[in-house]
């Protein structure tokens, strides 16, 4: 029911917008109506919240299921052991 009301208001906003655009409402109008600028400001906001909120839980689910590293990754761990076995080489020369 809520996601019904929500898409309800959406829809409702969309149709002052178009109003506004084809002439039907005029703009001067609206934005002397205080609480009708309040209401769209309020639904906007709110709206961008809960979009925000489910894209940060898209990007984390695609960032945490993936469980084999990238290729970039798989390349940087064979620089680190490319590394370490230059060390380990440069160490014994200098023990000799």
């Amino acid at each position: 029911m809520p996601l019904m009301l929500l898409g309800l208001i959406v829809m409702l906003l969309g149709l002052l917008a178009i109003g506004m655009i084809t002439g039907y409402f005029p703009i001067g109008d609206i934005l002397t109506d205080f609480y009708t600028f309040v209401f769209a400001l309020v639904v906007i906001s709110i709206l961008s919240i809960i979009g925000a909120t489910f894209l940060g839980i898209y990007i984390s689910h695609r960032f945490f299921s993936k469980r084999e590293f990238s290729a970039f990754e798989e390349e940087m761990l064979k620089v680190r052991d490319d590394i370490k076995y230059i060390r380990e080489k440069l160490e014994e020369d200098s023990d000799e």
